[in-house]
């Protein structure tokens, strides 16, 4: 064992623990022993420690008196009880004042071995068995991503991906950081190609693939559950991306079980505008323009461009034959969380709720323009981390906990995911051209063709044009989209920011979630 770790050991007789106190010396631990309480406090003070055995059972001052003086001065040094005595009110005691483990007498080296292992090395042990893993996974992955020629291939990638990226992530190591980045940039790589070479066709009847999209999202997902007379609950956390549903499962887990959960694929632009419009209205924005064209706005108009989420939902439902009012409601702070809350005896009472959260949005443009969220977020990780913190104190899961006892079904999904931006790419365009810094729409734009995705006839893929020149171009992995004018400034302000609008694994394949309370 490299690291000598050093242990206090606290029992009455301590001299019949000879054996285990050698055994524990050979294996390089360096052991203090003493026989009282009182002793073992000074002793506390005095030195530094890494974990207690105490007996429960001593004259003097008892084994719970001594835990309980030993948490007041060092809080977070792991105790373990050793004790004769299984009394069920004894241990629940000793639990209750922060026990680490507990052991029964006479207690075997094996056990006090096991007992250090998981107290003193286990996350020197889980870093070392995840890494060891991936190490072990990062042939086959990257075979995996080469040979990716479907949806349901890709799918599997990512979900991959974002399963090693979060578990190295939790084991705290840094040593794979760089492997998993460029892992991530060579999937991104080869994804951009399979959308260039398929994206198009999806939208022809005869296409052999159609992965689940954003238009047909509520067709084949929600529908479903309405007709078979469940009351759904329907969440939609704007720029939720795949790996932020992976770190909130575990919370939302305690109250719910998942009885669907997949990978959706957003459509292009992956903007709010277009994918957010194109679920509620279950149609494809040229034909929302053409159908509704009062209830439309392109990029360059004045205005909201989702403020008709409610008309649009209401007219896809009487298609689809469902005419009762329903309940909508968009947050965008934690007061509308809180008045949602209120008004749960509301529509607890429709069969359908639709609820829109819109804070991880407006962090990711926080993160943007405010040094101090950027600083919070440094990067996928703490990203991942300030999700779960926000949730954690958010009305949202208080939501979550309240509608645990009804017998809804929740839904959880999002219109599109983030990419975090490193790379500009020059484009040049005119007054009227789109702002985004992932997806440009005008009829004058010029830019290299090999950087891009262009789509110079936005109608093959139902995407409404201005004007008969009008073309869209979407930037791949974690390109950006930049104009030479006042270049340096503009990149230096854009670059490591979370965007959306384009082409990358993180924006394109995200969540859908259904879930039932326990």
């Amino acid at each position: 064992m490299s690291t000598a770790f050093r242990i206090l050991w606290i029992d009455d007789e301590i001299e019949f623990l000879k054996i285990q106190i050698l055994m524990l010396e050979e294996k390089g631990y360096l052991v203090d022993t003493i026989n009282n309480g009182y002793d073992a406090i000074d002793l506390i003070k005095e030195k530094d420690y890494d974990i207690v055995f105490l007996d429960e059972n001593m004259p003097g001052l008892s084994g719970l008196d001594t835990l309980t003086r030993i948490k007041d001065i060092k809080p977070d040094l792991p105790i373990v009880m050793i004790t004769k005595n299984e009394a069920e009110n004894i241990m629940d005691e000793a639990i209750g004042r922060k026990i680490s483990d507990y052991l029964i007498k006479p207690v075997k080296n094996q056990q006090i071995i096991l007992t250090l292992k998981k107290h003193l090395q286990h996350k020197q042990l889980v870093t070392q068995a995840t890494t060891s893993n991936y190490q072990r996974n990062f042939t086959k992955l990257s075979m995996d991503i080469n040979d990716a020629a479907s949806w349901e291939q890709w799918k599997q990638v990512y979900s991959e991906l974002v399963k090693w990226e979060i578990e190295l992530n939790l084991a705290n190591d840094t040593t794979m950081d760089e492997v998993i980045k460029m892992q991530k940039t060579e999937a991104n790589a080869a994804f951009a190609k399979y959308i260039q070479k398929n994206y198009q066709n999806w939208f022809h009847q005869n296409s052999h693939e159609k992965p689940l999209m954003s238009h047909t999202l509520f067709k084949n997902k929600v529908m479903p559950l309405i007709q078979n007379q469940e009351k759904v609950i329907f969440i939609l956390i704007d720029n939720l991306r795949y790996d932020q549903w992976k770190v909130l499962q575990p919370f939302i887990s305690e109250y719910y079980k998942v009885e669907q959960e997949e990978i959706y694929c957003a459509i292009l632009p992956t903007a709010t505008q277009y994918a957010r419009n194109a679920i509620f209205s279950g149609l494809m924005p040229s034909e929302i323009e053409k159908l509704f064209p009062d209830l439309w706005l392109n990029d360059e108009e004045e205005g909201g461009k989702n403020l008709n989420e409610t008309e649009l939902l209401t007219k896809f439902l009487k298609r689809q034959g469902f005419t009762d009012k329903f309940f909508y409601a968009k947050i965008v702070n934690s007061q509308g969380g809180k008045k949602v809350l209120e008004q749960m005896h509301v529509f607890l009472n429709y069969q359908l709720t639709i609820l829109v959260h819109n804070f991880i949005d407006i962090l990711s443009h926080a993160r943007t323009e405010l040094k101090m969220i950027r600083e919070l977020a440094k990067d996928e990780a703490a990203y991942r981390t300030l999700t779960i913190s926000w949730f954690m104190h958010s009305p949202l899961k208080e939501l979550f906990q309240q509608l645990s006892t009804s017998k809804h079904k929740i839904v959880i999904t999002t219109d599109h995911g983030t990419v975090r931006v490193q790379n500009p790419v020059k484009v040049v365009g005119d007054k009227q051209t789109s702002t985004n810094l992932r997806y440009k729409t005008g009829k004058n734009l010029a830019y290299n063709p090999k950087e891009v995705f262009e789509i110079k006839k936005p109608s093959d893929v139902f995407l409404p044009s201005t004007n008969l020149t009008s073309s869209y171009i979407f930037a791949y992995g974690n390109d950006f989209l930049a104009y030479p004018n006042n270049y340096n400034y503009y990149v230096n302000y854009y670059r490591d920011t979370f965007q959306h609008g384009g082409i990358s694994l993180e924006e394109m394949l995200i969540p859908f979630v259904v879930l039932s309370p326990k």
